[in-house]
């Protein structure tokens, strides 16, 4: 797990990168922990304890190895964004440095994306396709020429979605878009919760002249049952923190990554 920690992280911060790091690597020493986060022995093994009296992870000679868990649902959009602020933001300003004048880009619907449409207002005239009414709304009264995908309306994740989706984008050209996910694994590739929006992210990857994956290090080792895409379909992942030995699977399927 390798992280650039310039902030003292929080508990919670700590324990979602342990938890992602078990994702990953199914177990995990102290030692790797200490250097991954930064931190002492003493910490790691609190932080430790504290997880595995709430069942998230059982405790090994030496370390901890990861606890099954049920499947997760998705929560609705307004949780979504409460979750891991400062980092989604941090991961937006970069992708917004990637976007030139006049480039055609795609917003998906995810809550990291809505940070940077949020952004996107003082940018020279682009030409924005997006499937988020969230977005949409933010940019509505915006310089910039808004295309809408039009689809089946998804509620919890505010999006237009599904098959209808396929009737604009088969007929555009997209050069960055700019996409979320509920889980991005090794053995899974990108995952999300519904078909009709993993069929949706399918049409992006082959309209789209760079993908571009914007997740924070919860998404790490996290799977859903509906697969949205292959590790090879990403050219590059924004993120704040990701494990050396899932960066290196990632370069292999020819993935760049910056850190936020």
């Amino acid at each position: 797990m390798r992280k650039d920690i310039s902030h003292r992280l929080l508990t919670t911060e700590r324990e979602q990168l342990i938890l992602g790091h078990l994702r990953e690597s199914e177990v995990a020493t102290v030692a790797e922990l200490c250097q991954a986060l930064s931190v002492s022995e003493a910490t790691v093994r609190r932080d430790l304890q504290s997880l595995q009296a709430r069942g998230y992870l059982e405790r090994i000679h030496g370390g901890a190895s990861l606890k099954p868990q049920p499947r997760e649902n998705e929560p609705i959009f307004t949780a979504k964004e409460s979750k891991f602020t400062q980092e989604k933001q941090r991961i937006a300003a970069r992708a917004l440095e990637l976007i030139q004048p006049n480039d055609i880009i795609y917003l998906d619907g995810g809550s990291t994306v809505l940070c940077l449409a949020r952004l996107l207002e003082d940018k020279p005239p682009l030409t924005i396709v997006t499937n988020s009414l969230m977005a949409a709304a933010i940019l509505m009264e915006s310089k910039h020429h808004l295309v809408l995908t039009g689809g089946e309306f998804r509620a919890i994740s505010r999006t237009l979605v599904g098959p209808l989706t396929v009737h604009v984008l088969q007929n555009l050209t997209i050069d960055k878009a700019f996409m979320g996910t509920f889980g991005l694994s090794q053995n899974s590739g990108l995952t999300t919760t519904d078909f009709n929006e993993a069929f949706t992210k399918k049409q992006i990857y082959t309209r789209a002249r760079q993908v571009i994956l914007l997740a924070d290090h919860s998404k790490m080792g996290a799977s859903s049952f509906a697969n949205s895409g292959a590790l090879s379909d990403i050219n590059l992942l924004i993120t704040d923190a990701i494990s050396d030995q899932f960066r290196q699977r990632l370069e292999e399927n020819g993935v760049q990554i910056l850190l936020a």
